[in-house]
Formats: C-alpha cells, sequence, structure tokens
C-alpha cells in the first residue's frame, strides 16, 4: 500500500472524528448553523471513501482495456466530491430559510461551541496534510479532499464567530444567516473543484511553469538534433503525458538518433516523476524551423 492510499485511509478515520464531534456540537446548542457545519461532515466522509477507492483503482498498472492505466479515475472521484458538495450546500439552504421563517433561541453552551473548534483545528491540520503530499505526489483525489477540507475549516471559523455574537447582540436570526453564508461558500468551493476535475479529463495541458521546464529540459539534452516541434502535453492523476517530434540529420543512423531520445527521457523523467515520453524521430527535411531550439 503506497502513502496516498494510506493517507486516504487516514482521512475516513478523521472524518468520523470530526463528525462526531460536529454532530455534538449540535446536539449541545440546537444551532442550525452548526448543523450546517455537522452536515457537510457527513459529504467528508463519502468523499473520502471516494477518495480512497478513486487512488487505490488509479495505481493498478496499465492492461489491456487500459493501455494507458486508470489514471483519470481519480478525477471522477472529485467531480464526485464537487457534485455532493453542491448537493450539501443546497440542504443547508433549505435549513437556513426553515430557520429565517420560525426563529428560536438558541442555548449557546461553550462546550459546544470548544467541541466545534476542537473539530475545526482537527480539519485545519488534516486538510494542510492532504493537499501538500497531494500537490507533491500529483493526485487530484488527494487535493481536492484537502481543498474540502479546507473550506470546511473557513466556513467552520466563520460560525463560531457568528454564533458567539448571537449572545451579546441577541440577534438570532444571526444563526441562520451564517448558515447561509457556509452554503454559498461550500457552492462556490463544490463549483471550483468540478472545474478543476473537468479540465483533467479533458486532457488539458501541463501548467505553464511545467511545460517551460519541459521545453528547457528538451532544448538542452537533445545535442546532435536539430529541433524538436509539436510539443503536446497532458496531465492525468500522478501521470504527465508528453510527446513531440524531433529532428535529426538525415544521415544519422537509428541507434544515434535513439541515444539521443534516450538522454532526453532520463533527463524529463528525473525532472518529472511518472513522466510516459513519446518520440516521433523526424529526417532533417521535416524541420519546421520553429519550436525548440536545440542548445549545443
Amino acid at each position: 500500500m503506497d502513502k496516498i492510499q494510506k493517507l486516504a485511509i487516514g482521512s475516513i478515520f478523521i472524518g468520523a472524528i470530526v463528525f462526531a464531534l460536529k454532530f455534538a456540537a449540535y446536539y449541545l446548542t440546537g444551532s442550525i448553523a452548526l448543523y450546517s457545519d455537522a452536515l457537510e461532515s457527513t459529504i467528508n466522509m463519502v468523499t473520502a471513501v471516494a477518495a480512497l477507492l478513486a487512488v487505490r483503482l488509479s495505481a493498478q498498472p496499465a492492461d489491456k482495456n487500459h493501455p494507458y492505466g486508470h489514471h483519470k479515475v481519480e478525477y471522477f472521484s472529485a467531480v464526485l466530491e464537487g457534485v455532493l458538495i453542491i448537493v450539501a450546500a443546497l440542504m443547508i439552504l433549505h435549513e437556513a430559510y426553515s430557520g429565517f421563517m420560525r426563529p428560536r433561541v438558541l442555548d449557546m453552551p461553550l462546550s459546544g461551541l470548544g467541541v466545534n473548534a476542537l473539530a475545526t483545528v482537527i480539519n485545519a491540520i488534516w486538510s494542510w496534510v492532504l493537499i501538500r503530499n497531494g500537490r507533491r505526489m500529483r493526485s487530484p483525489a488527494l487535493t481536492a479532499d484537502g481543498q474540502h477540507l479546507l473550506t470546511d475549516v473557513y466556513t467552520s471559523a466563520g460560525v463560531l464567530a457568528g454564533l458567539l455574537l448571537v449572545p451579546l447582540t441577541g440577534w438570532q436570526w444571526l444563526d441562520p444567516a451564517m448558515a447561509a453564508l457556509v452554503a454559498v461558500n461550500i457552492l462556490w468551493s463544490g463549483w471550483g473543484l468540478m472545474k478543476e476535475s473537468i479540465g483533467g479529463l479533458m486532457d488539458q495541458a501541463v501548467p505553464e511553469e511545467t511545460l517551460s521546464r519541459v521545453r528547457e529540459v528538451i532544448a538542452i539534452n537533445a545535442e546532435g538534433a536539430i529541433e524538436a516541434h509539436d510539443l503536446r502535453t497532458r496531465h492525468a492523476g500522478r501521470v504527465v503525458f508528453i510527446d513531440f517530434h524531433l529532428v535529426v540529420p538525415g544521415a544519422m543512423s537509428v541507434t544515434d538518433a535513439h541515444d539521443i531520445c534516450d538522454r532526453i527521457e532520463r533527463a524529463l523523467k528525473a525532472e518529472i516523476d511518472d513522466a510516459l515520453i513519446t518520440i516521433h524521430v523526424e529526417p532533417d527535411d521535416k524541420a519546421k524551423h520553429a519550436g525548440i531550439v536545440v542548445l549545443s
């Protein structure tokens, strides 16, 4: 079991702990805002399970029916998480509307707010762990899970701040108002998550910074060739696909051209983990005098 799968399993356990704490806080206070916060934790648990299934499936090697591997399955997990986030937001808006229509006086024991604050701290720490490792290991499922938890942290902090004002001001409408703000924030988070994941499913190119590194590595390590053109990239989960045409002198032997390709591939894989590289070698009459200039 690799580290990504261990982190995904960890998310399920953390989600269960936070879920229990937040519902305890709601039980102690009767707050709609805290109920909305607890409801989002149920979504966190479901998406943590989906993320675990996604990373386990994506780790399977390529097979006859999936010759390029199963890496894109992580994007489906992230899209599912975005959909569930939006569903949770709509449920919270419904509860907030009920609170506005039938306001009630809240019992606000500090113990309930303290329990919710503890759950928020746990989520903050774990979201940092997931985002840091998800980006380092290029796992869309882990990164999405971490970003979702980070949104939960922000909304929980806002809810706590708003509820602390209720006994000070006597404004009971602050409770459903904070729940509505939580819902709006969750909707925005869900949309952003789905948009990013759909980009991966649509074979979106790597970021410009990564593309510049690819160009530089090719230019430095293609000595003996003439140029490289028609560079294309895409990413699927942890894997970055790179393909381009490499123009070599027409009289060059196949062995020498192959050696240049091997040198470029080694350099690219040293720069970008899990890179899958395809190089199409062409004679000098195919040169376009555009693209990547080989540095000699």
